[in-house]
């Protein structure tokens, strides 16, 4: 009799550790990306199901007996959640129950098109870019946000953002929102209508600028030949809002026949600016822009250097020396290039 009560004390003995192991030992394993996600409206089975699918737990046996008895099996909260390698199933539970998921860290840099961004967004986020892409062309979505399908990209400011990863796009565009015009409000929002523009036209001459040179001492001056031109009621003639009228973006030299396509962005067809931004053009942009000197700069062209930079007139005829100068170094560079081929 003594040696059964021993067989079973062993037993149960045994029994305990097994489940402690489980349940207090390092039985969770990271998935090859280290995030477990689920998706909103997600059942207890298809997270069970995701667990065992992705490796995560060898069995879910102990996860569903402490889940049913703190009743997390009844809230199931959706996220992008750090799995921890080693980490125990009750530390693990008690995360998911809590809904202590891991941030997406959404980097805007420069976007050129509504698509590019909803395209960032649904690799990023649980929203697909679908639901993303109709949103931005939807003037009844945009509506409560007082923004309309032409000035949307102007609400986007580049710069690094932290979002929970199953937040509806109107969530995602509310938190942009918000960081717009706290960038807005104050000293940048002065200065644009001191220069006598609405800051959604400042964010738009900026883009054509951080498309025009990617040195940042010549933005400035660059947009000083806009803003010139502007207030003397004259064509922009701007070479990337071609380039952005006819989606090539790949286009190196804009020839005449590009000039004639017919678009609202293109300024050597429609004078004034364009009805929107090119891109989302970065911070030292726009602070060029609203920094931009007063000059008397209405041309520019790059400088035969090749260096970046460009060389700057306040008359047609000094733009043509610049340019015939710029045409003749290309030219010779051409044919150089020629010769060694």
């Amino acid at each position: 009799m003594k040696r059964i009560f021993s067989i079973f004390f062993l037993a149960v003995f045994l029994i305990g550790i097994y489940a402690g192991w489980n349940v207090l030992g390092p039985v969770v394993a990271a998935p090859e990306n280290k995030f477990l996600y689920i998706k909103s409206g997600s059942s207890f089975e298809e997270v069970k199901n995701q667990l065992v699918v992705k490796k995560i737990l060898s069995h879910t046996f102990f996860f569903n007996l402490i889940s049913t008895s703190i009743k997390y099996n009844q809230h199931i909260k959706p996220g992008r959640y750090l799995v921890k390698d080693g980490s125990s199933l009750l530390s693990f539970i008690r995360m998911l129950k809590s809904g202590n998921q891991e941030a997406v860290r959404l980097v805007i840099t420069k976007l050129r098109t509504k698509e590019d961004l909803a395209a960032k967004i649904g690799e990023n986020f649980e929203v697909d870019s679908s639901e993303a892409i109709h949103f931005l062309t939807s003037n009844d979505s945009l509506a409560s946000y007082h923004l309309d399908t032409n000035t949307v990209m102007t609400t986007f400011i580049p710069n690094s953002y932290l979002l929970w990863w199953n937040s509806s796009f109107s969530k995602i565009l509310l938190r942009l929102k918000k960081q717009h015009d706290y960038f807005w409000d104050g000293e940048r929002s002065k200065k644009a209508k001191e220069k006598g523009f609405t800051i959604e036209q400042i964010y738009t001459i900026a883009s054509i600028v951080e498309e025009e040179t990617n040195m940042d001492a010549d933005k400035g001056k660059i947009a000083s030949v806009y803003i010139n031109r502007i207030k003397k009621g004259m064509k922009l003639e701007a070479d990337p809002t071609v380039k952005y009228a006819m989606r090539n973006f790949e286009l190196k030299r804009i020839l005449h026949g590009h000039l004639t396509f017919p678009s609202d962005f293109n300024t050597y067809q429609n004078t004034g600016l364009p009805p929107g931004p090119i891109c989302t053009p970065s911070i030292t942009t726009i602070d060029a822009v609203l920094n931009a000197p007063t000059t008397d700069y209405i041309f520019f062209v790059a400088k035969p250097d090749f260096s970046g930079y460009s060389n700057f007139a306040n008359s047609y005829n000094e733009h043509l020396v610049n340019a015939k100068l710029y045409q003749h170094a290309l030219d010779q560079l051409q044919n150089n290039h020629s010769t060694q081929k």
